[in-house]
């Protein structure tokens, strides 16, 4: 019986020396041949030693790295690269060679002597290389023996010195001195792999991971949308957008998710990334369609359920969210998020106390002893806080809030922040102070504090402190949100000609999608306040050319233009999108009821407006009973209108030292008040003389 491996050499030889053969049969006379027919043989000699090399390669590994086959390999692979330089690709084939059997160290001082008879020898420099990059470790895990970089740094420049066209050695050059932290070197050489090869993928993706690493995003994005232009695919598409993800521009990361997707529309991971991406850019109808295919795909995935519980408790709809939640309990009653979202959906449905005392039994459950269980436990601790503050359980806000620099110490700078925002809430103005004092004591540099500082001058209507707190933090880095605060004081201020001018500063410096969507919004929203009613209604029609499922813009135009008694129809589609997206949303049910209002539809006005009472619970809203007051006076009920009324003065009294609260608007519904008041005294007083 033949020997298989002998038949299988026996075959593949004679694919390769017909190979060899097929690609210089048709050479004229050798005394007639050209430089570049010498070069045409010397490639189909090369490929046909590579084939070789290859073949007994791949034997020695099939018979556990016999010598005769391995040192065969090698032969074959020297004599291909001595006929081929430029093919670099062999140089790694080697190295695998060497690697496979174990002799490395055979590789090393091959490469060594040959260098000492010949320093300009470029394929041992190559081979070299490549060796010394294999035992550089995992630069992934922060595992780098740094003399291995080094020593490989040193051979590949040498061969780029040497064949400055040599585009392979450039790019391993770039690899290198990104790992070993040579950021300007690194960009050097990938940059002239691009001065040879503009559209060289690599090179592109290369230069971005070395401008993100230099905090330059802006470049980064720039490098990643030239490769996804010239060659898209998967991969590279999914970091540009996991850069956009980074920068919180998610409606451009969903864009690049959604193009690799259809590239390779069965990668459950990358359906994953765009229905996150897509959640929060708030296309939450996109994000549920895509978690529904994934947990059909694996019903033992707890995520997707996960997320749409979060989704249909985001819409309003309590049932569906706790069915999804069931069956993600079901999957693991003790999974984090799964109680998390317990807590979140409690919160949600009204049942504030409930809430907190499952994110306390949480919290009793979580220790402190590792990293990953400090932040969780300080994740609940700020969501303690929050939902102490929604009760109006403002103390209890704080205590819960102290806790969690004794989890972290680290923390405690925006621990004050966040107490300090607390009291602002709870109109402490005093108790504010005092912590804004004694924790920039501390930390006098710190941006969380000095923000918080500045909000808390603006409470006050210190206006022009504010402003000047915050052009503290001025750096040339951070300035887009500081911009944007600055602009929030004035506007506080009602000072609109200053808010201007930071808004265009900020809009100088927007780079994501959803910066220039904040700009422009609260641009709007400054010239709707000036009474520039044409060109704020522009402004929200830029924000939805960018966004058309931006809520708080569909909001805000549906409202204006109900307020003045215009185009209601147009309006009322808008406040329902909005509503529509965010269903819990108390402002939104607000301006429906104000729309129906408008349109005489009084029972369906007062329906929303009640429901809108309802989601903003304790916390002061005048706005609302007033919409709520004009809805019952003009049902006449003339005592319900009174009682509304009344508590929007109350709530507008209990905001007097907040300067949002705008005196013209609590006059007016002072006003009303007194005329339900003269009116019910009128028609009481015959029915009194009737009686009597």
């Amino acid at each position: 019986m033949n020997n298989p491996a002998r038949s299988l050499l026996g075959f593949l030889c004679l694919a390769a020396f017909s190979t060899g053969l097929a690609l210089g049969q048709n050479a004229p006379d050798a005394a007639s041949k050209s430089a570049s027919d010498s070069q045409v043989s010397d490639r189909a000699n090369a490929y046909y030693n590579f084939a070789m090399g290859h073949l007994y390669a791949e034997l020695a590994g099939a018979f556990g790295n016999r010598s005769d086959y391995t040192n065969k390999a090698i032969d074959y692979y020297r004599q291909a690269m001595k006929l081929d330089p430029s093919a670099s690709f062999l140089s790694q084939e080697l190295t695998d060679l060497y690697i496979q059997a174990g002799r490395i160290k055979d590789a090393v001082s091959e490469a060594e002597d040959l260098l000492k008879q010949d320093p300009d020898n470029l394929d041992a420099r190559r081979l070299l290389g490549q060796i010394y990059s294999r035992l550089i470790g995992d630069p992934e895990q922060h595992k780098v023996n740094d003399e291995m970089v080094q020593k490989a740094i040193e051979q590949f420049q040498k061969v780029t010195e040497k064949d400055p066209k040599d585009t392979d050695s450039w790019l391993m050059l770039g690899r290198l001195e990104r790992v070993a932290g040579n950021s300007v070197e690194a960009e050097k050489a990938f940059k002239r792999v691009l001065d040879q090869d503009a559209g060289n993928e690599e090179a592109l993706t290369g230069l971005a991971m070395v401008y993100s690493e230099l905090g330059d995003t802006k470049s980064a994005i720039e490098m990643l949308q030239l490769v996804t232009s010239k060659h898209p695919n998967p991969r590279t598409l999914a970091e540009l957008a996991t850069f956009y993800h980074n920068l919180h521009d998610y409606s451009s990361a969903s864009d690049a998710w959604q193009k690799a997707l259809q590239m390779d529309p069965d990668n459950n991971r990358l359906k994953r990334d765009l229905a996150e991406d897509l959640l929060y850019a708030d296309k939450a109808n996109e994000a549920l369609k895509l978690y529904q295919e994934l947990a059909a795909a694996d019903p033992r995935d707890i995520q997707p359920p996960l997320r749409m519980a979060e989704i249909y408790r985001q819409r309003g709809d309590f049932v569906k969210a706790q069915a999804a939640l069931n069956k993600a309990r079901d999957l693991d009653s003790q999974n984090p998020e799964v109680r998390y979202e317990e807590v979140n959906l409690l919160d949600a449905e009204g049942k504030t106390d409930a809430a907190i005392a499952a994110l306390r039994a949480m919290i009793n459950d979580t220790p402190a002893s590792s990293d990953d269980e400090k932040a969780r436990r300080t994740i609940l601790l700020e969501r303690l806080g929050g939902l102490y503050s929604s009760v109006q359980r403002y103390s209890d806000a704080v205590e819960a809030y102290r806790q969690i620099a004794d989890v972290d110490p680290d923390a405690a700078p925006r621990v004050s922040a966040s107490i300090i925002d607390t009291w602002r809430e709870a109109k402490d103005f005093k108790k504010a102070d005092a912590e804004v004092q004694t924790a920039l004591k501390k930390f006098p540099k710190d941006r969380s504090l000095i923000s918080a500082k500045a909000s808390l001058l603006a409470d006050e209507g210190k206006i022009d402190d504010a402003a000047a707190a915050l052009r503290t933090l001025l750096d040339g880095k951070k300035d887009w949100g500081t911009y944007i605060a600055i602009a929030q004081v004035y506007d506080k201020g009602k000072r609109y000609e200053d808010m201007g001018k930071e808004l265009d500063a900020a809009d100088k410096l927007a780079e994501s999608t959803q910066e220039k969507v904040t700009v422009t919004f609260m641009r709007g929203a400054m010239l709707e306040r000036t009474k520039q009613f044409e060109a704020a209604e522009a402004e929200f029609r830029k924000v939805l050319a960018m966004d058309a499922e931006n809520s708080s813009a569909l909001n805000y135009l549906g409202y204006m233009l109900a307020d003045r008694n215009e185009r209601l129809d147009e309006a009322q589609k808008m406040v329902g999108k909005a509503v529509e997206l965010e269903p819990q949303n108390g402002a939104y049910l607000d301006s429906m009821g104000w729309v129906f209002f408008r349109q005489n539809r009084l029972e369906e006005a007062a329906d929303y407006l009640q429901k809108a009472l309802q989601k903003t619970g304790t916390r002061n809203d005048p706005t609302v009973h007033d919409h709520l007051g004009d809805v019952y006076f003009k049902q006449g009920k003339i005592h319900e209108a009174i009682v509304q009324w009344q508590s929007s003065l109350q709530d507008y009294k209990a905001g007097a030292a907040d300067s949002d609260a705008d005196p013209g608007e609590m006059a007016e519904v002072g006003r009303k008040l007194e005329d339900a008041r003269v009116r019910v005294a009128k028609e009481d007083s015959p029915e009194k003389e009737k009686r009597q």
